[in-house]
């Protein structure tokens, strides 16, 4: 993949400006709604959470692109059953985007010559390569962009919600209180930056005992209740942990398209509720700032 400066070419021409038309949040115009999924820190499954809700609201009849921002740790191919697709350009000289199970797809790790190909990038550089993502790519028009953001609160969380009008936010987290202190500061920054934020979903929040049918919750209780009462924010709903949910993402299979009955509502319950959000947003009272006594700067 030839660098040029700090400008990345994906096999073609490189991102001529790094402001959108018509200014700051105006790209994606193709894109009625755009969606982040973000938590602030790694490993709490955020772009599970972000496929299988893509693939919910798809399953609503929505034409839904899913853009994977993460783009030193590109899961979103192999959760898609699109670790062996290559990018491809169209007469047009635009990349067309991956597809499967009704999702329009566009992932860094579709671009490299091995799956396992690392990524030394600078910032700089990696921006440059997202945004040329969202311009040289022919994703057609669509209701819905939902975005699978890198953990942290760096440049690339930074520049995606300057660039994009963003409809709403999706905040990950588990239970746990190592999570949630890193969570709740990527929370506040998006409150701090004026970004709509749909609200809070707990991961991994409780293992029910398929012998006894007792709920464990092995992370602890409520923090992401606690992350959205702190800050005024909704609370979307908790995500049991599963192993069939690891497995489906594995096999590139999202447990939203091919789980049982339970499994499957888990997502189209928080589609719904994150669909609503963008069709009725947000008063400022509901979404704004209200940072706790012990919150972290």
């Amino acid at each position: 993949m030839p660098v040029t400066g700090d400008v990345v070419r994906i096999g073609k021409p490189p991102v001529a400006s790094s402001v959108g038309p018509g200014g700051p949040r105006r790209r994606a115009p193709w894109a009625r709604h755009v969606v982040l999924f973000t938590s602030g820190k790694g490993g709490v499954g955020k772009s599970t959470i972000a496929v299988n809700v893509a693939n919910a609201l798809a399953q609503r009849g929505l034409r839904v692109g899913l853009l994977d921002a993460d783009v030193h740790g590109p899961s979103v191919p192999r959760m898609l059953q699109l670790s062996g697709e290559r990018v491809r350009w169209n007469d047009a000289g635009k990349m067309q985007p991956a597809e499967n199970f009704g999702l329009r797809v566009m992932s860094v790790g579709l671009t490299t010559p091995d799956d396992d190909t690392p990524l030394g990038w600078r910032s700089s550089v990696v921006t440059s390569a997202l945004l040329q993502m969202l311009d040289d790519v022919d994703w057609g028009a669509l209701d819905i962009l939902a975005v699978d953001l890198p953990p942290g609160t760096g440049d690339v969380l930074l520049t995606l919600a300057e660039e994009l009008p963003v409809g709403a936010a999706v905040v990950v987290t588990t239970p746990q209180i190592v999570a949630t202190d890193d969570v709740r500061r990527a929370l506040r920054m998006l409150l701090d930056m004026e970004v709509p934020v749909a609200g809070v979903v707990e991961n991994m929040a409780y293992f029910v005992a398929p012998d006894t049918g007792t709920r464990h919750h092995p992370f602890g209780m409520g923090g992401g209740q606690c992350l959205a009462r702190d800050y005024g924010v909704r609370f979307l709903g908790e995500v049991p942990l599963d192993p069939a949910i690891g497995e489906a993402a594995d096999s590139g299979k999202p447990i939203a398209a091919v789980g049982d009955a339970r499994q499957r509502a888990v997502f189209a319950e928080l589609a719904e509720r994150i669909h609503a959000t963008l069709a009725a947003p947000p008063s400022p009272s509901d979404s704004s700032t209200r940072i706790p006594q012990d919150a972290s700067p």
